[in-house]
C-alpha cells in the first residue's frame, strides 16, 4: 500500500493486526479482543515532504484566490472610474448649459434695457469681459508658468468671430446630417 491507501484503509489494517497478534499471542492464552489504533506516523522525511506538498498546495489556492481579487478591484476600480467620468462629463454639460442660459438671459435683458444695441454688440462686450477674465485668471494663478497672448482690440473681435463661426459650421453641419 502506498501511503494514502494506508491512511484510507487504517479500519482494514487494523483487522489484519488483530489476526496476526491473535494467531501469535493465542498460543500462550491471552484472548485479544480488540485493536485501537490511534494514528499512523509516517518517518519524520515523509511527513515533511507531506506537510510541503500540503503547503505548496494551499499556496497555490491562496494565489488563485488573490487573483481573482486582484482581478475584482481592477474591474472595480475601471466602473468607477468610468462612472466618475461619466458623472463629470454630466457635470461639465450641465455647467455649459446653466452659461448658455445665462448668457442668453444676459444678452436679452441688455438689448431690451439699452435700446439701440443688437444681440451681436451684447455678445461681443461679454466677449470681452470673458476675454479680460480669462486673462485676469491666468496672471492670479499659483503655478509659474508663461503664456504669450495675441493681446489688442483687435484680437478679441478675432477671437469672437473664431467661436461664431464655429458655432455657426456647428449648426449648419448638424442640420445636414439631420
Amino acid at each position: 500500500m502506498d501511503l494514502d491507501e494506508l491512511f484510507e484503509q487504517k479500519g482494514e489494517v487494523a483487522k489484519a493486526v488483530l489476526e496476526e497478534i491473535e494467531k501469535v499471542m493465542g498460543e500462550y492464552g491471552y484472548s485479544i479482543e480488540h485493536i485501537l489504533m490511534v494514528d499512523i506516523i509516517p518517518d519524520s522525511s515523509v511527513r515533511k515532504a507531506m506537510n510541503e506538498i500540503n503547503a505548496a498546495q494551499r499556496l497555490q489556492l491562496a494565489s488563485v484566490y488573490k487573483g481573482e481579487a486582484e482581478k475584482i478591484l481592477q474591474v472595480k476600480r475601471a466602473e468607477a472610474e468610468a462612472e466618475a467620468k461619466y458623472l463629470g462629463g454630466v457635470g461639465v454639460a450641465r455647467q455649459r448649459q446653466a452659461i448658455t442660459d445665462g448668457l442668453r438671459e444676459n444678452i436679452l435683458n441688455f438689448s431690451h434695457k439699452v435700446e439701440g444695441t443688437s444681440a451681436k454688440e451684447v455678445m461681443d462686450l461679454i466677449m470681452i469681459t470673458q476675454y479680460f477674465d480669462t486673462i485676469k485668471d491666468l496672471g492670479n494663478s499659483s503655478k509659474n508658468t508663461t503664456v504669450f497672448i495675441p493681446h489688442g482690440p483687435g484680437h478679441v473681435r478675432d477671437i469672437g468671430e473664431q467661436i461664431r463661426n464655429g458655432l455657426m459650421e456647428a449648426a449648419s453641419a448638424k442640420v445636414n446630417v439631420e
